[in-house]
């Protein structure tokens, strides 16, 4: 005879497969995340500042924007080699680690399947470089005007970094105000750093 089941026990297997769908553990979208935030924020900071630079000294576009190009191709390649050195130090270790702790061939392929991808993390970081060094270039390449290219540019690297900002903690379910906040007040100390410096150079005279 078939059994029926307790209402109490159906209501809790449901419960426990809804909290088991709500639960995702966010840390594991750390490692692409990392990769890919920071690959985006220091193109667009890097390049935006590198091209202020420039900028405060030659009011030239031409000369603005094959800096910004110079920039984003030696970061991006910059960021794509340390992110692989990084990444697979990181693998090697943890690989060791593995190997010592557990002797069955098969366990530890199975093992290291699951550990981070150099390559990936590598490719992660170039793409994300560039995608973010493009967003001053393409802001300062078509406006001759330097105090416009200035702030039009300017203008473009603060919305790119606070959606930047925003993706990165809302991807990672962290404060997304906070952490918008830091992203954008960090790209602007670096811009105007340098900006300033430059200037201060420049005026000097290098002889």
């Amino acid at each position: 005879m078939a059994t029926i089941p307790d209402d109490d026990m159906v209501h809790h297997q449901t419960t426990v497969e809804l909290e088991s769908k709500d639960l995702f553990d966010y840390s594991k979208r750390s490692q692409w995340l990392r990769a890919a935030v920071l690959g985006a924020n220091d193109g667009l900071v890097s390049t935006a500042s590198l091209m202020m630079g420039v900028g405060a000294v030659k009011k030239d576009m031409k000369a603005m924007i094959l800096t910004g190009f110079a920039g984003l191709v030696a970061g991006a390649c910059s960021m794509a080699i340390g992110e692989f050195v990084s990444v697979y130090s990181q693998l090697d270790i943890e690989v060791a680690q593995i190997k010592r702790e557990i002797n069955r061939r098969d366990i530890v392929d199975a093992e290291v399947e699951s550990l981070p991808n150099p390559w990936q993390a590598a490719a992660a970081s170039a793409l994300a470089f560039s995608l973010g060094a493009i967003v001053p270039l393409l802001a300062a390449s078509f406006i001759k005007p330097y105090k416009v290219r200035i702030l039009v540019m300017a203008a473009a690297v603060t919305v790119a970094l606070a959606v930047f900002g925003w993706l990165g903690a809302a991807l990672g379910r962290a404060p997304t105000v906070k952490s918008t906040i830091r992203v954008v007040v960090g790209g602007w100390m670096a811009m105007a750093i340098t900006y300033a410096l430059t200037m201060l150079i420049g005026a000097k005279g290098l002889h």
